[in-house]
Formats: C-alpha cells, structure tokens, sequence
C-alpha cells in the first residue's frame, strides 16, 4: 500500500490560526458617587452597628443602649441583655437572654414578669414573652446623666416655649431662639 502525500496525517495538514476570543471588557473600578453632602459620623454609626446587633438577635439597638431606663438602676446594674430570639418568621413572642451577675438570678426570676412587661412597654407591643437567663460579667452601664437646671424663660421670648413640658426640648429652643438674635459673629481661625 502506497501511500498518498495528501494522507500523511496530522503533520501535513496546514496549521489553522486560532480564532481570536473575545475579550471581556476589563470592570471600571469603583467610583463613589458624587453629590450630597459629607454625612457625620453619627449618622453612619446606627447603620453600621444595626447589622452587628441583628447579628445577635436586637431589632433595634436602643434596648442596649437605654437598658437602664427600661429596667431601673437596680436592675441595670446586675443584668445585661445578651439577646432576643424571636420565632421563626415572627416578631412577636420572643426570648429575652439575659446575662446575671452573681447570685441574683432566684430574685430575677420573681421579677421576670415585670422585666417582660417593661420590655414590652419600651417596644409598643408583645415583642417579648420569655426570659432566659445565664451567669456572666456584667459591667454597670454608667448613671444617666441628669439634664442641668434649667433657667427660667426670658419674657422676650413670649409664652410659647414656657408651655413646653420637656426641659430638654425646651432649652434646645431657647439655645436656637437666642442663637437667631445674637449679631452673627465671624470665626475666628488661629
């Protein structure tokens, strides 16, 4: 059997050339986008630290941080939350963990009801239903501090703001209503 020069197999085929891929198109790298106004860094604090306290099972963050005027200050100063459990696709009924420093968990346990109903009532609605408990370290959260006393109301300011009931809101308009009427003042830059 002869063979052919056409049949040498592999060898004597022409050598094709590859076809080109087509290339992605490399990503733009990330561009903050632009306009709006620089935000302070307290406003970016509640959005970061929401995830944390999802994370451990706080819907809302101000549980943590206004446990003392949910409970009191005798309470406050033995127990600590550690988190909520709510059931599955609910958010009403859930378990309050609590962390108890020493031997306060038989007294706990008769207040039980009471710390549910103050949760509650701090939330607006049965968001709690049972109290769990565990032995830990509880740092004291510090005294809040009360508001200094307020001065009276100067009468240039009409009667408006001396209706107000809440001191704090009170003197945050008088602060603004005093701040209108003083001459504007250039700062000074040292």
């Amino acid at each position: 059997m002869a063979k052919d020069a056409s049949d040498d197999g592999p060898a004597a085929k022409p050598k094709a050339k590859k076809a080109a891929k087509p290339t992605k198109p490399k990503p733009r790298p990330y561009e903050r986008p632009r306009g709006g106004e620089a935000r302070s860094i307290a406003d970016l604090v509640p959005e970061i630290g929401r995830t944390a306290f999802r994370k451990f099972g706080f819907i809302q963050s101000s549980v943590v941080s206004r446990w003392r005027e949910i409970v009191g200050e005798k309470l406050a100063d033995v127990t600590q939350p550690a988190m909520i459990r709510f059931p599955v696709g609910q958010k009403a009924g859930g378990t309050l963990h609590l962390t108890i420093s020493g031997a306060h968990a038989p007294m706990l346990q008769h207040v039980a009801p009471d710390l549910i109903a103050a949760v509650n009532r701090f939330f607006g609605y049965a968001a709690i239903a049972h109290v769990r408990m565990a032995h830990g370290h509880v740092t004291p959260a510090p005294a809040v501090q009360q508001p200094a006393m307020l001065k009276p109301v100067p009468a240039e300011l009409g009667d408006s703001l001396r209706d107000i009931g809440d001191p704090e809101l009170r003197t945050v308009l008088e602060r603004m209503a005093a701040g209108l009427g003083a001459a504007p003042k250039i700062p000074r830059i040292s």
